[in-house]
């Protein structure tokens, strides 16, 4: 009964805390035309402290997106496009000498910045991507021998784009794996790509202005950390994972040679955070298990490692996800 009471509680709290949610959901849709998945994983990362991995062809507003996000919060956004001549110094910044001053002074770079769009990530050489993917890690950055803290919020969204791959340095999967969430953006609907033409060739381009602060997402924060997780949803949680490392525990030995690794624990913990500010998202105090079954894909998807069996029979990390959520007892 005491337990039922702080959920009411707690719910009550989380309504109210949550109402900016409908705020930032109603200025992205005033920009963005459709692509609702997106701007709720965007919030999911936002709220669970995570980053972000987008992947979809060019065009699809994903730069728009983190844009109109940060306008929204009043945040400082930043932009860097990774290119094959990128150095580690051009995104985390150098010491520059000040002939004035007669000594070496820090000059910071783009990733000091509450949202950071890392513009086709792939592009960059492995050195460059694991400056940035420390940065995401430690949240700071040192330069010379100062180690300097990134603001807070601090979200990076990084793009790849799927179709061109010539030029580019995949990511390896000890890499991806920092990426709280992978999202695959497809394309809009045939009404959804009328309303968009209609409105670029119209020039109707709505003036975005801060409906939250960076402090009201902090504290956000402190709230998602406080939604009930149950033990069975634990439980669920947990047997998901592990079904992608032992498939035939799980009565899905035919998966067994398809897959190399599955999820690690950070798969596990990500899992539970996304599910947590899915529910937050939806105004709720507690996760069910359609909170995590909605978000299991972007969580899951980069973590699985296919076995050439499973390439040339062409099943993606997709369709297992798929067979693992249907098949794990839901409690």
């Amino acid at each position: 009964m005491a337990e039922a009471i702080d959920i009411r509680e707690l719910n009550h709290r989380i309504e109210q805390q949550s109402t900016f949610v409908t705020n930032l959901v109603t200025g992205m849709d005033q920009v963005i035309v459709g692509q609702k998945h997106l701007v709720d994983t965007l919030l999911i990362s936002l709220l669970s402290d995570g980053h972000i991995l987008l992947e979809g062809v060019p065009g699809l507003a994903k730069t728009l997106a983190i844009k109109t996000l940060s306008q929204l919060i009043d945040a400082r956004y930043s932009r860097i496009q990774f290119t094959p001549d990128l150095l580690p110094a051009d995104v985390v910044g150098t010491m520059i000498y000040s002939q004035k001053d007669e000594n070496f002074q820090v000059k910071k770079g783009p990733v000091f910045a509450n949202f950071v769009l890392a513009d086709e990530i792939n592009r960059a050489p492995a050195k460059v991507q694991s400056a940035l993917l420390e940065a995401m890690q430690e949240h700071q950055v040192t330069i010379g021998e100062k180690t300097f803290l990134l603001p807070n919020p601090f979200l990076v969204m990084a793009t790849q784009n799927p179709i061109e791959q010539e030029g580019t340095y995949q990511l390896p999967e000890a890499q991806v794996d920092r990426f709280m969430l992978k999202v695959v953006i497809g394309y809009p609907s045939l009404e959804e790509e009328k309303l968009i033409i209609r409105s670029n060739l119209a020039g109707l381009r709505k003036e975005v202005r801060p409906v939250t602060t960076a402090e009201e997402i902090l504290q956000a924060r402190e709230v998602v950390n406080q939604v009930y997780i149950d033990e069975k949803i634990e439980q669920y949680i947990a047997d998901i994972v592990f079904a992608t490392r032992y498939p035939d525990r799980y009565q899905l030995s035919h998966l067994k040679d398809m897959i190399t690794f599955g999820g690690s624990p950070r798969a596990s913990i990500n899992l539970a955070k996304a599910a947590r500010a899915y529910a937050f998202i939806k105004h709720r105090g507690y996760v069910v298990p359609e909170d995590v079954r909605a978000v299991a894909h972007d969580v899951l998807r980069h973590r699985i490692g296919l076995s050439y069996e499973a390439e040339a029979s062409q099943i993606t990390a997709e369709e297992i996800v798929s067979q693992v959520i249907n098949k794990v007892e839901v409690p």
